[in-house]
């Protein structure tokens, strides 16, 4: 093992490192779910315009770069779970004695179900890759752009996913809940991101804050809208 490596190795063991990777991996995710909402809410548009953005994320480096960006997320995910329930568990060990109550005055109702919300998140992900890229329940050949014959019908397939019928009831009501843990999580963690990176402080502390809570209220309203709008007939 080289010095490098072993450099690496004892960053990764301790507390300060692990907390760099949850804040590094859920900066990753932060930034993806503002993209990926932008360009999912063209739904509303229409057809042509969603399938342009579909057909312009396939074609990006000659379709590598979307493959680069699901492997990298999926990457960022396990990395952010795995440092998260490493450092619980290293807090838990270096309590010598329980507390009286269990619950702190510091941590908030979502930070203390972090590991669950986190684990729940990263099955929603492989589910949505199954379901939205994998397309383990779609026949391509039955989605066809009717404005363009050529071009695979992305606005086709989403409306398939979440209209109404017994099966995506489930489909739906799994993504509201793993979304509701989502943000639940993030709004706690956009905060932690700054004070990790050393970027909030006593007076910035109330701002950022409501910026974490307003994104995630932005980011839950924006995903779960787009479900409820197809189940309910709205966008057809």
């Amino acid at each position: 093992m080289n010095a490098l490596t072993r450099s690496a190795a004892a960053y990764w063991q301790s507390s300060i490192g692990k907390k760099l990777i949850v804040a590094v991996t859920g900066l990753i995710m932060v930034l993806f779910l503002a993209g990926h909402l932008t360009g999912n809410l063209l739904i509303y548009v229409g057809r042509g315009a969603f399938n342009e953005y579909a057909e312009f994320l396939h074609d990006a480096g000659h379709g590598a770069l979307i493959w680069v960006a699901r492997i990298g997320l999926l990457v960022a995910i396990v990395l952010h779970v795995w440092a998260t329930i490493l450092l619980v568990r290293e807090n838990k060990a270096a309590r010598k004695y329980k507390y009286e109550c269990q619950s702190t005055i510091q941590a908030s109702k979502s930070s203390r179900i972090m590991i669950w919300s986190g684990s729940t998140i990263l099955a929603f992900v492989i589910f949505h890759l199954l379901h939205f890229t994998v397309r383990v329940t779609y026949n391509d050949a039955e989605l066809v752009d009717p404005l363009d014959p050529e071009r695979f019908d992305a606005y086709g397939m989403v409306i398939r996913g979440f209209e109404a019928g017994f099966l995506n009831f489930f489909v739906v009501l799994f993504y509201i809940i793993a979304m509701t843990l989502l943000c639940s999580h993030l709004s706690h963690g956009v905060g932690s991101i700054f004070q990790t990176l050393g970027l909030r402080s006593k007076k910035s502390r109330e701002l950022i804050h409501k910026i974490s809570v307003g994104f995630a209220i932005v980011i839950w309203a924006g995903f779960i809208s787009i479900p409820l709008a197809i189940f309910f007939g709205i966008v057809k």
